[in-house]
């Protein structure tokens, strides 16, 4: 396709709210739950909430261009205040809501925010000391059951005292949109630019190719969870919706996921490989995997069982099924379609403002993310199979880091740090990060992908890490599952054994795994072992267990139970 084409008729995430504005103002946009009941806004009440956010932040003296942060969960408010943002022509400076402290006061003082909102968040405690006395801050409504934020200027306060502005800035396209801070498995978060014309390019790539088909679905209905401030559930969610027409449904808390999803049913569903496993388990804790299989078979009780499945996991309208943030693994994927649900792998970065592959195509094979999206590009370098890609929507640059960009950018090529391979049918596979790969005492490299992939098919467990830079074998670090957890010792040690004994069959000498040691402690965002995508952040791993990966690998057990 002509690429011409790609450049002509762009619009901002602003320009299609407005369009929608004017022609659907009474249709819901946003909705958000409490209990059993959904408050929902319209696209003329966001509207006007959003002039009124604006008129209050430009009586604080806050100036087009300044920065303006937001620190909250996934709510209404968050996307009022990116709206009044765009209408401002700040530059929104999204957080992840569980920054610690420290972190925090590091991207406030980097990011050169002049104010900052705060609102939905699980504990707030000693955060407060991350905020300097200068900045101005806007608090959004309590929600029940989070943290009380006890500093700034109430939200419902502002939209009382301030009138709706109507003197709208009209962002252009090479205006600075967003700084979106990398979660990040390893280092420092990076601060991430992006204009206007990025989200605009993107979603004139999908009016041109229909490579995802979100404008196929009438009524799209969207559920955002996953962190507003991620580029997937930023692009995915949030701009996709304002392109379409359709509605944002928020969760409630992590407790209801489960019946807000299932209230939803939304058309267009993005999580992440951990809330595909938890599903996946949930099921097969309800229903022998052999004896789903059977009913499966069954003619027409088949059908019945499928739709009740589906409907249970809140999936009975989705029209487009995403997965990302890490590698879903191939024996997942082929479950969920058992219920004729394709989960459509999504490859990308944050510097390429989202995804640069899907796996869109049925047809996709289960251990690829798919074919290379229109008007993007990806190439291997040769000596060290890194993924290099290229697309019209890349980053500007790191924020206050010209360096760091010319390492990653060589040449318009973005260095992405994962390893991969390109098939003869244009299917690009990820084998792993080229940081990732680690030497075991014996000087052996171990690429560990490939071995926690195999470990994950076992149902009893639920996050998995192969390391050993300290041990002469590799070892293993599990979490148990929910089902892992309720089954006793002795039986647990067993299953374990026997399933590591199976692997370490296909693998060579030096690969084997010599342990599999379950963690006492559950790996979070909270204790930064975990990113905020759920992706296992392996540099912190290895500061926390390395000391004692010999002694684990050197042990006569093959299952070991880490001790307090």
């Amino acid at each position: 396709m002509d690429t011409a084409l790609l450049h002509e008729n762009l619009k901002t995430p602003l320009d299609n709210f407005y369009h929608w504005e004017r022609t659907k103002p009474k249709a819901p946009f946003l909705r958000q739950p409490t209990g059993d009941t959904w408050r929902e806004y319209s696209w003329s009440e966001v509207g006007g909430i959003s002039r009124k956010m604006l008129t209050a932040l430009r009586n604080m003296g806050l100036q087009k261009g300044d920065h303006i942060g937001i620190l909250s969960k996934n709510c209404c408010q968050w996307i009022m205040a990116d709206l009044a943002l765009m209408m401002g022509g700040f530059v929104s400076v999204p957080f992840y809501a569980s920054t610690p402290k420290d972190q925090l006061a590091e991207l406030i003082e980097k990011s050169d925010i002049k104010a900052l909102f705060i609102g939905k968040l699980d504990d707030w405690g000693d955060r407060v000391e991350a905020i300097p006395k200068s900045l101005k801050v806007i608090r959004f409504p309590h929600y029940p059951g989070n943290a009380v934020v006890n500093i700034g200027e109430d939200w419902d306060d502002l939209l009382a005292k301030n009138e709706a502005a109507t003197d709208i800035y009209r962002p252009e396209l090479d205006d600075l949109w967003t700084i979106l801070f990398t979660s990040g498995t390893t280092g420092s978060p990076k601060g991430v630019m992006h204009s206007y014309r990025a989200p605009a390019l993107i979603i004139r790539g999908e009016e041109l190719t229909n490579f995802i088909g979100i404008f196929t679905v009438p009524n799209m209905k969207f559920l955002s969870y996953l962190p507003l401030n991620h580029v997937g559930e930023r692009i995915g969610i949030e701009i996709n919706c304002m392109a379409t027409g359709g509605t944002i449904s928020f969760g409630e808390s992590f407790e209801t996921f489960a019946k807000n999803l299932q209230s939803v049913q939304p058309t267009l569903f993005f999580s992440v490989p951990r809330i595909w496993m938890k599903f996946y388990q949930g099921v097969l804790s309800r229903i022998p995997e052999k004896r789903l299989n059977f009913l499966l078979s069954l003619p027409i009780l088949g059908d019945v069982v499928k739709k009740k499945i589906k409907f249970g996991l809140g999936m009975r309208d989705a029209k487009i099924v995403a997965t990302g943030a890490a590698i879903t693994p191939k024996h997942i994927k082929q479950w969920f379609k058992k219920f004729n649900i394709h989960l459509i792998e999504s490859y990308g970065m944050t510097e390429a403002c989202g995804s640069i592959s899907n796996g869109v195509d049925p047809k996709t094979p289960y251990d690829s993310v798919g074919k290379v999206v229109p008007f993007c590009e990806v190439k291997i370098e040769p000596e060290t199979g890194e993924i290099l890609m290229r697309t019209p929507h890349m980053m500007l640059g790191y924020y206050k880091d010209p360096d760091l960009t010319a390492e990653v950018i060589q040449d318009g090529w973005i260095h992405s740090g994962d390893k991969g391979q390109l098939d003869e049918k244009g299917y690009l596979k990820i084998v792993g990060r080229v940081k990732d790969c680690f030497k075991t005492t014996k000087g052996q490299f171990i690429v560990p992908n490939p071995i926690e992939e195999a470990l994950s098919k076992n149902n009893w467990i639920e996050q998995v890490i192969v390391v050993g830079i300290t041990s002469p074998q590799p070892i293993a670090l599990v979490n148990l599952s929910e089902e892992g957890k309720k089954t006793n010792t002795e039986t647990l040690v067993i299953e374990l054994d026997t399933h590591l004994n199976q692997i370490n069959q296909g693998l060579a000498k030096y690969q084997k795994v010599s342990t599999i040691v379950v963690t006492q402690e559950v790996w979070t965002e909270h204790n930064q072992l975990l990113t905020p995508t759920m992706k296992v952040k392996r540099g912190n791993i290895d500061e926390r267990y390395a000391k004692f990966y010999w002694d684990w690998s050197e042990s006569s057990e093959t299952v070991i139970f880490e001790k307090a």
